[in-house]
């Protein structure tokens, strides 16, 4: 016989993994201190070569000035500033970086946590089915 109430929740289940479940349910196989870990690291190294990036592209700007000028500036000072620049753009992005994905860590525990908890009330329905067959069986039923 077919039961509606399970069909409505595997149905609603099957949403879940076509859609919200797609970007929540890899998070929820992580540890938090690993999945922020790993968002740390990527976000150092995507720092890291935008600083340089950037940093590139300026002096090529001004080229033409560091070429005529590069003997009057005091290297020191200004590596101390590209220094200090790239540390508070480092600061910035892994707090940055930290919020997000602490925020995104949370809400996907919580979407997976609902996920669950449907698995386990369709897994009693199963149970529950089976019970009354195995009773059906044993009774001499059909």
């Amino acid at each position: 016989m077919v039961n509606i109430e399970k069909i409505k929740l595997m149905n609603k289940l099957a949403m879940y993994e076509k859609g919200e479940g797609k970007k929540y349910l890899p998070v929820s196989k992580y540890y938090r201190s690993d999945y922020l870990g790993q968002a740390l690291i990527r976000n150092a190294f995507v720092v890291v070569f935008g600083y340089f990036l950037i940093l590139a592209t300026v002096a090529l700007y001004f080229s033409d000035y560091l070429m005529n000028n590069i003997h009057r500036m005091d290297l020191r000072l200004l590596g101390m500033y590209l220094l200090l620049g790239f540390a508070v753009l480092l600061v910035f992005y892994t707090v940055l970086t930290y919020i997000v994905y602490t925020v995104k860590y949370f809400r996907a525990k919580r979407s997976v946590k609902e996920y669950y908890r449907l698995l386990t009330v369709l897994d009693k329905m199963y149970e529950r089915e089976d019970r009354h067959d195995e009773d059906r069986d044993k009774t001499g039923g059909v």
